[in-house]
């Protein structure tokens, strides 16, 4: 299916701004891997520059959407959710939230700033978590085409489960985005937990791979999130043709996808941080972290 995108609007800079000279011998962070082997920048505090950046991104009127999925019991997280990123996350921008669920009158209503909106996607019940996990590529494929594709020019697919804690802005906006995972960013390859099947679309062989990239957080160009999604929707269809439930279900087929698709940006885990882990001194701040929760009373 070929789509008719929302405007892409190219970035300009703007000379007349003021700001410290960039200086080539000046690292700011010299305790963290700011930027891949392919050239993809790591975005961690200290890196960017906020008023730089909003004097590029904010003449564009850009509409940033995000989606999330609030399904069973996981919907008494929406309201905080919503709440949070109203204060925190691209302030100042349009932003549209997609919240998808299969129990449309139980979310809650949040206050908006102007230009951002809530709607409310019905999708149907499953009666495993870990087929939820599995349909939502599908999900965010067909809303793509359906809707958001001349709705927004980015966007975000967050996990419900999480909460703002400190902005969230345009240095993460790029045209494909993954998030470095929090309890894996500091660990060998060989402890990561990909799938390890040759017989799964997931395979990633031992002794490769960059990093192991969170599946709460992902996104970019909402063009490029469209074929994302699609691929790794085909994957999954083919793991399940074969009998075969990848090790950590989409997850492992994102890991799987940027393993062969390297993203244009990663995230650090100030990103998707895990309130349960200490934080180390690298992490200066914690963007958006998980809520603390009993995981076997949501799925049950």
């Amino acid at each position: 299916m070929k789509l008719q995108y929302a405007e892409e609007k190219p970035v300009q800079l703007f000379p007349q701004l003021f700001y410290p000279q960039p200086r080539s011998l000046d690292q700011k962070r010299q305790d963290v891997l700011t930027l891949t082997p392919w050239l993809a920048p790591i975005v961690w505090e200290g890196t960017f520059n906020s008023e730089l950046l909003d004097s590029a991104y904010k003449p564009l009127n850009l509409t940033i959407g995000v989606t999330a999925f609030a399904t069973g019991k996981y919907t008494k997280f929406v309201g905080r959710f919503v709440e949070s990123a109203e204060k925190l996350f691209m302030k100042g921008y349009r932003v549209n939230y997609y919240i998808f669920t299969n129990d449309p009158q139980v979310i809650p209503r949040v206050q908006l700033q102007p230009g951002r909106s809530l709607r409310i996607v019905p999708i149907k019940k499953y009666s495993h978590w870990q087929e939820i996990s599995m349909r939502r590529m599908e999900a965010i494929n067909r809303h793509i085409a359906e809707v958001s594709h001349q709705e927004v020019n980015y966007l975000f697919c967050l996990d419900i489960d999480m909460v703002f804690h400190n902005p969230w802005g345009v240095e993460t906006l790029g045209e494909m985005v993954a998030a470095i995972h929090p309890g894996y960013f500091n660990v060998p390859r060989s402890q990561f937990p990909y799938e390890r099947r040759s017989s799964s679309a997931a395979f990633i062989p031992d002794r490769q791979g960059d990093f192991y990239y969170a599946g709460a957080v992902f996104g970019g160009l909402v063009k490029q999130v469209y074929e994302f999604t699609r691929a790794c929707h085909m994957t999954i269809l083919a793991d399940k043709a074969n009998g075969i439930m990848a090790a950590w279900q989409e997850e492992s087929h994102l890991n799987r996808h940027f393993f062969s698709h390297k993203p244009s940006k990663l995230l650090s885990p100030e990103y998707v941080w895990d309130d349960t882990k200490p934080r180390p001194p690298e992490v200066r701040l914690i963007r958006f972290s998980t809520v603390n929760k009993n995981y076997k009373e949501l799925r049950d």
